[in-house]
């Protein structure tokens, strides 16, 4: 008598390409789970590396969803054209706004109207561009505490400016350099926002000493063993007095920023040590991906 197959273990969290709109975890997800949309013409990149780590076991346990979505589906020809050649000449192509616009449409009722910006903290609607405002510590958390984002992923030399009014759009960028697209910016994004989501950490407490939470700069880390190569764990870290180590963390950590960021530093004195205040005024980077 054959006995019934046992229950096969799927082992960690996996996730296969496809370039189609795939919405991952989407239908299982908790209905308080923090959910993502992607908008890109390169869907098979996804969930990438946002399926290993912390980020793919909260995935797998459905503290968030991902739904990618192919601009190409919304392209008006048989040849699923996305893109034109800009106005007034110029190298490159632009992204044309129907299609996009058709794309964003098609993620749903969950994104706010652009004639409700007073509303759109509930679920902003992003595109990662060069040009955008500098992506903060302080918007990372905000964004952290929406019910979820839409993420357009711009490439060529850009998106057609009209669907970016039409609908609200915000610009972020993570640094000031030019990338192929905004594939990778998009993952950072999301990657940042993610491990601030309750749950995803296994010590949510080590959000609070990191780099930016203060408005500084973290301090160095140093583990065992003791001595290494010849260089030695500071004594002050090993005298077990939580005070002395408090101050001496905190010097460091005001001595890298001045040295490595000086614009975090000015706005760390102009608000005299206010850590919150601090934070809210500095950025994590300049600049952007070209969104392109």
């Amino acid at each position: 008598m054959n006995e019934p197959a046992k229950p096969r273990s799927h082992g960690r969290f996996s996730a296969r390409p496809t370039a189609g709109a795939r919405p991952l975890t989407q239908d299982q997800a908790p209905v308080d789970a923090f959910r993502v949309k992607v908008l890109t013409i390169f869907p098979e990149l996804f969930p990438g590396p946002l399926a290993a780590s912390l980020t793919g076991k909260a995935l797998a346990e459905r503290l968030w969803s991902l739904e990618v979505l192919d601009i190409r589906r919304f392209a008006r020809n048989k040849h699923r054209t996305v893109d034109d050649t800009p106005a007034g000449g110029g190298p490159g192509l632009v992204m044309k706004p129907d299609v996009v616009a058709a794309a964003i449409d098609a993620a749903g009722a969950d994104t706010v109207p652009a004639d409700a910006p007073d509303e759109r903290e509930r679920w902003p609607m992003i595109y990662l561009s060069p040009r955008g405002r500098p992506l903060t510590q302080a918007r990372v958390r905000a964004l952290a505490g929406a019910e979820g984002m839409t993420l357009l992923c711009g490439r060529f030399e850009g998106v057609d400016e009209r669907v970016l009014e039409a609908r609200g759009v915000e610009e972020l960028s993570i640094g000031d350099f030019v990338l192929t697209g905004g594939e990778i910016p998009a993952m950072a994004l999301i990657d940042a926002v993610v491990r601030l989501r309750p749950g995803v950490l296994g010590n949510e407490a080590s959000t609070e000493v990191e780099s930016f939470a203060a408005g500084l700069l973290e301090h160095p880390h140093y583990t065992r063993p003791q001595l290494w190569e010849g260089r030695a764990i500071p004594e002050v870290l090993l005298s077990g007095h939580h005070a002395r180590i408090a101050e001496w963390r905190r010097a460091r950590a005001e001595a890298l920023t001045k040295e490595r960021r000086p614009d975090l530093w000015r706005a760390y004195q102009a608000t005299g040590g206010d850590t919150e205040q601090s934070d809210a005024n500095t950025t994590a980077g300049k600049g952007g991906q070209k969104g392109n």
